[in-house]
């Protein structure tokens, strides 16, 4: 039997050994790097901000940091990059949007199309319910087209145009996307200013347009914030290999789908609108399923 002083020994030659393999399995400068620092300024929509005040260096710093050190989330989200900004990004332009206001959906859902928050909003754009029937969305049980990527960029393209006739600002826009335009008009009445960059607000509206600004850098230079993804390996759209428009009832898609030549799993994956294993489309509507 080993006694104590053999163990401590031999668990210290393992430490050592682990180590040293430690030091073949990672090449220098293959681990996190430092976070970038805080630029001079930042154009996001047209206009330029600085950070030449102290309060906005450190709050620009901090989300600065939080890319860099949110491993998981961070490479998702440059994974999942162009696949989402390919089908986003000319709808965007076709409303007369900022294309800088794309980085909102990397602060909403992490680029993820299915996402639902704990609140119950869904989507890229995360819309809630009510918020997204108001804005011509469909919501039921079987049909949900917030996770719609199209419609529902379209859906927050109205949101933020109008936004923006009110208030013509878009970083104004961005934190009453994620305040509500009530919240944000009443703080700019009650403090005298015209602009959200000037308003005490709530720590998570006043770090959301920090992060949006931090995303902008993030997306266009991840390498400064230690990121080396092979572009092979990002996920790229596939645009489906047919469109369907059905009319009537479809009792079973998992039928459906087979009938078309693929599974009721891709069926829902490439149309994650789909909410549930049937589509009795009771008001006879016209719906545009994509087959994979």
């Amino acid at each position: 039997m080993l006694s104590k002083k053999s163990l401590y020994l031999l668990a210290a030659a393992v430490l050592l050994a682990a180590s040293a393999q430690a030091q073949i399995l990672y090449e220098p400068g293959a681990t996190q790097g430092q976070p970038p620092k805080v630029p001079e300024s930042i154009t996001f929509a047209g206009t330029t901000y600085r950070f030449d005040r102290p309060d906005l260096y450190e709050r620009m710093d901090r989300e600065l940091i939080a890319f860099t050190y949110s491993h998981t989330l961070s490479t998702l989200m440059l994974k999942r990059a162009e696949r989402i900004f390919s089908q986003v990004v000319p709808i965007l332009k076709k409303n007369g949007v900022p294309e800088d206001l794309k980085y909102l959906m990397a602060i909403e859902s992490n680029l993820n199309p299915t996402a639902i928050s704990p609140a119950g909003a869904g989507g890229l754009w995360q819309f809630m319910k009510a918020t997204g029937r108001g804005y011509g969305l469909e919501v039921n049980d079987e049909v949900d087209e917030r996770f719609h990527i199209v419609k529902a960029t379209e859906a927050a393209c109205k949101y933020l145009k109008l936004s923006y006739a009110k208030y013509s600002d878009w970083m104004t826009v961005a934190a009453s996307y994620n305040a509500g335009q009530g919240g944000i008009s009443g703080r700019i009445e009650a403090q005298g200013q015209d602009l959200a960059m000037d308003l005490l607000l709530p720590e998570e509206t006043s770090r959301y347009m920090f992060r949006i600004l931090a995303a902008k850098l993030f997306f266009e230079h991840p390498e400064n914030f230690g990121y080396r993804i092979d572009p092979a390996d990002c996920y790229k759209y596939k645009a489906p290999k047919k469109a369907i428009e059905v009319k009537e009832p479809i009792p079973n898609l998992a039928e459906f789908a087979k009938n078309n030549g693929t599974s009721y799993f891709l069926l829902r994956q490439a149309n994650p609108w789909l909410r549930s294993e049937a589509l009795t489309n009771k008001n006879g509507k016209t719906y545009k399923i994509d087959i994979p």
